[in-house]
């Protein structure tokens, strides 16, 4: 009885395994934990610049994934809408700083064992908007950059969980300045750096 209970587990478990392989596509979501750059700021006559590093806050992310899989790595694309947020103490007042942008990761995976799977490479990332609380922002300073994704994910039937990390290459920065263009000026850095928790479903 034992034995034949633990060929059905081992059964039922290689075929939710087989369910998730092979080339196909799918649709993800899920939840970050982001913090951007630097904000270094001009405050009021003084002329001096002060550097505030963000308080991360929660994020979130959906879009869809392709795979071309072979025996034992796989190529990713994805195309994903992510929104981003940190917090900033600007002159003595908390100032979230949004962003929107659409990345597209470009992953190359290794199969380790069973279900279980590594990736890495490159996240090509389009800056859609980006708000600093109730000061004006200017447009960053380059809408295209580049950034890196590596992370471990596991495949359950049709659905996969992935935790991954994701950090921008080079500085992004993007100029704001007060309502009252004499109390306060500078720049932030947009670049995040990302936790990234997601699931992903194979249609």
């Amino acid at each position: 009885m034992k034995k034949t209970f633990l060929v059905a587990v081992f059964a039922l478990f290689g075929s939710a395994v087989m369910a998730q392989s092979g080339s196909g596509f799918g649709i993800k979501a899920g939840l970050s934990y982001n913090k951007n750059g630097d904000l270094i700021s001009s405050v009021g006559d003084g002329g001096q610049d002060i550097v505030d590093g963000a308080e991360g806050k929660t994020g979130y992310h959906f879009g869809f994934w392709g795979k071309l899989d072979f025996p034992k790595i796989y190529l990713r694309p994805e195309l994903v809408y992510s929104k981003t947020k940190s917090s900033y103490d600007v002159d003595g007042d908390s100032q979230d700083y949004d962003i929107s942008k659409l990345d597209m990761p470009v992953l190359l995976g290794y199969k380790l064992i069973g279900p279980l799977h590594i990736f890495a490479g490159p996240a090509f990332q389009y800056t859609l908007k980006n708000d600093l609380g109730d000061l004006e922002v200017e447009d960053v300073e380059n809408d295209f950059t580049v950034g890196l994704n590596t992370g471990i994910g596991v495949n359950l039937g049709k659905l996969g969980l992935d935790v991954r990390y994701e950090r921008g290459f080079s500085k992004n920065e993007a100029e704001f300045i007060g309502a009252n263009v004499t109390d306060i000026s500078g720049r932030v850095d947009s670049r995040p750096s990302q936790i990234i928790f997601a699931a992903s479903l194979k249609l």
